[in-house]
């Protein structure tokens, strides 16, 4: 829908400059400009009754969350009565207690939803139509695929699928793909790669795997190949990177078409030495170049030494390689601070935060310390040298199976926490944490209040190359080169990972002003099915730096 009831429009200028928005929910918190500069934290659940080791955005403003089932009971009980029973657990095979939850953005309240097979360090994607499809898992959970449907009331819960995946997938990645399936690689000890939903082809299924040696060569004695990294390409290849190597991977025909230079330095970047990766914003109003970033990591050897209680000083360099230049090179910069286990999340402005993680050490139980509490912001448009700015420290530590999504308001909601093999709250250094935060990054300080747009309306339903019209107002009009218009895909955290994440700056033709203060930007939907795979996005509006509430469109 467009708006309708807009003044006479005049043509202000082309828009050249573009920029990110932010989320559906309202921001209501209030913020004093001497904290607004380094971010705000807040502390929204003491307890949610679970550790947040996975989470995914839905597109009703609720939010996936869920752990294991083998560790015991959880401090939240299932509804209804409801109790799990599975003789296959290894801890306790009769459980009334709930692994998993469902948070209510806006609300700021959770309910348990029921999980029966252990999804401990699994993977996700969200298909088209909103779907949430988690894959693999644990013992009795690692060939199961769990589907769950956003629903604005109470009725949505998880629905399993035992035994569909085939081969078996602990510490695997999804990436989505144009076509809407779900590429599904890697895993320990797992070579090779599948999709969902698997071809109807096939008797057997072995069939419907596909080997990938690229996976079995970068496999060392601490293994460094696990949660690979995957982002697709916008000439609809994969890039994966595993412990410091990378490829173009074409798997409709299952070849390798590109390696990359290995990563400098030799740190390995994948769990467990646990770095992070994003893919930098597409911007389609430039030729569409895609650009890769790997931060943290830990030495070789560095796992192996933490299991002895030795904990190495983890990797404090970020790469970013171009990797659709004809001889693409590694670019390297220096963190302020040294980062293992940290998690990348792409903010709406295209900057990128780096939050969570720890200092020495690895993942793994037991295996790290020096708690990294203080996010830093990396500007990608920046000048060398001078990209990164520090945020204000959260008081509680996020090491192992912490994680942080992006949220429509803005914020990053943060949570998990548990480096111990059950949960464990005494005695011990760092306590399991089933708390939620949220960072609140310096754009939604009050003090850029009058910078703010608000998307009064636009087109819910974009087509690839169609022109689509958003209306938003704003207090202190900086001009049309102060505008753009951006989507995201939002991510499925788990141990440093963002699956699916992706950020598309649309091409913009005008800028029209309505009235006093109001503005109609006109945009053009995204060129290709492998720029942004259809789905559900957040849309936000940036003006001056400082980004809208999202609204959520499909493509």
């Amino acid at each position: 829908m467009l708006l309708t009831n807009m003044a006479t429009f005049f043509p202000l200028a082309l828009l050249l400059f573009l920029h990110h928005p932010s989320p559906a929910t309202p921001q209501t918190s209030s913020f004093s400009s001497s904290s607004g500069r380094q971010g705000e934290w807040r502390l929204l659940h003491a307890s949610i009754g679970i550790s947040a080791m996975h989470m995914q955005l839905l597109r009703n403003n609720k939010v996936v969350i869920f752990d294991r089932t083998d560790f015991g009971p959880s401090k939240l009980t299932l509804s209804g009565g409801h109790c799990r029973h599975d003789p296959a657990d290894t801890v306790l095979q009769n459980d009334c207690t709930a692994h998993s939850v469902l948070y209510d953005v806006g609300q700021n309240t959770f309910r348990p939803l029921m999980i029966q097979t252990d999804t401990w360090c699994s993977s996700g994607s969200v298909l088209s139509d909103g779907t949430l499809v988690q894959t693999g898992g644990y013992n009795d959970g690692d060939r199961v695929v769990r589907t769950l449907e956003p629903c604005d009331d109470n009725s949505c819960d998880w629905t399993e699928h035992p035994g569909y995946l085939s081969a078996r997938r602990w510490y695997a990645t999804n990436q989505i793909l144009p076509d809407g399936r779900i590429f599904i690689v890697g895993g320990r000890r797992q070579f090779d790669y599948e999709f969902y939903p698997r071809s109807s082809g096939g008797s057997s299924t072995s069939s419907h795997t596909f080997w990938l040696n690229f996976l079995r060569e970068t496999r060392d004695n601490d293994e460094n190949n696990l949660y690979p990294f995957v982002h697709l390409l916008p000439d609809g290849n994969l890039f994966i990177f595993a412990n410091t190597r990378a490829i173009s991977l074409d798997y409709k025909r299952n070849r390798v078409v590109k390696e990359f230079p290995s990563i400098p330095g030799g740190d390995p970047r994948n769990y467990p030495s646990s770095g992070s990766s994003v893919m930098l914003p597409i911007d389609e109003n430039r030729s569409n170049e895609a650009e890769v970033m790997i931060c943290g990591g830990a030495p070789p050897g560095a796992y192996s030494k933490a299991t002895h209680g030795s904990f190495v000083r983890a990797s404090s360099t970020c790469g970013r390689l171009k990797v659709t230049d004809k001889n693409p090179r590694w670019a390297m910069e220096s963190m302020p601070m040294a980062r293992v286990m940290g998690d990348m999340v792409i903010l709406p402005t295209g900057d990128v935060i780096i939050i969570n993680g720890a200092g020495a050490g690895t993942a793994g139980w037991e295996n790290a310390g020096k708690p990294v509490t203080r996010p830093v912001i990396y500007h990608p448009q920046g000048t060398e040298g001078s990209r990164f700015s520090v945020m204000s420290p959260s008081s509680r530590p996020r090491l192992y199976h912490s994680t942080a999504v992006l949220l429509a308001d803005g914020r990053i909601l943060v949570g998990g926490s548990n480096p111990h093999v059950f949960y464990n709250f005494t005695g011990v250094q760092y306590p399991t944490d089933l708390s939620l935060e949220a960072f609140s990054p310096p754009y939604l300080a009050a003090e850029n209040q009058q910078l703010r747009p608000k998307i009064e309306n636009a087109n819910e339903v974009l087509g690839y190359k169609k022109s689509f019209s958003v209306s938003f107002t704003v207090s202190s009009f900086l001009g049309p080169n102060s505008v753009s218009v951006r989507i995201v895909a939002p991510s499925f955290a788990t141990h440093s990972q963002g699956m699916n994440q992706r950020m598309v700056v649309l091409k913009t033709r005008d800028l029209r002003q309505a009235a006093a203060g109001a503005y109609r930007v006109t945009a053009v939907g995204p060129s290709a099915r492998e720029v942004a795979p259809p789905g559900w996005y957040l849309l936000f509006v940036v003006h001056a730096g400082i980004p809208s509430s999202g609204m959520w469109v499909k493509i």
